[in-house]
């Protein structure tokens, strides 16, 4: 499924978490590494750049941390990066730098990529988004099955067994995410793709289309 492997969703330049996705054909294989990635990165960051705040919490200084903010590690949070009034981080997090997460956005066993926007009321849940990708306010990532099964990628023609029963999307580079969106659990967006609001997403979107509908998917002029 070429369209969902890693070197056609991401340019890798664009994370501090590069090295997590060597050795590896496609994103989501990387999600139960997170946290021990975390903890042994944490521990070689620049001390004049980054500043560690409390367990395995590892903030650049030059971040914009709202005191009404909750972040539980192991988390990395990058330069530049603003996180917002009631912003929830429940560990598991790399945000890269010039990230922005917003009022009441929920994050959990995440790499966001440089230059994110997940700004109003999100939940992001066992994804990676591609950088410079923004979810439109109430947009999320749904990351279990209703009926609790193991999550299974699929587009028209193949299917691929992840293995994993909590996986969200995997959003490429310069994905736009409409408001009150659902990425159903094992969803991939293409890079430079657009979703249309209100709609609900599964299995795969290719690169370079509009999303208006399951049954509409057209590719950009």
């Amino acid at each position: 499924m070429e369209e969902c492997k890693i070197q056609n969703l991401y340019d890798l330049s664009q994370t501090i978490a590069s090295s997590l996705f060597k050795d590896v054909t496609y994103p989501w294989e990387v999600l139960p590494k997170i946290k021990d990635f975390i903890i042994t990165l944490g521990n070689t960051l620049a001390p004049d750049v980054y500043e560690k705040r409390g367990e395995n919490i590892w903030i650049a200084k030059s971040a914009k941390i709202a005191p009404t903010a909750s972040i539980s590690g192991p988390a990395i949070i990058g330069e530049e990066t603003e996180i917002r009034h009631c912003a929830f981080i429940r560990g598991n997090a790399i945000i890269g730098n010039n990230c922005v997460v917003g009022n009441s956005t929920e994050l959990k066993n995440v790499i966001l990529f440089n230059n994110v926007q997940v700004p109003h009321y999100n939940y992001v849940g066992d994804s990676i988004l591609g950088y410079r990708s923004h979810m439109g306010a109430g947009s999320i990532t749904s990351n279990v099955k209703s009926d609790k099964t193991l999550v299974i990628v699929k587009n028209q023609v193949e299917s691929i067994e992840t293995g994993l029963k909590k996986f969200g999307a995997m959003l490429g580079d310069n994905v736009e995410v409409g408001c009150n969106s659902v990425l159903n659990p094992g969803t991939v967006i293409g890079k430079n793709s657009n979703i249309y609001p209100l709609s609900c997403v599964r299995g795969v979107v290719p690169e370079n289309s509009i999303y208006k509908n399951q049954n509409e998917i057209v590719t950009k002029k």
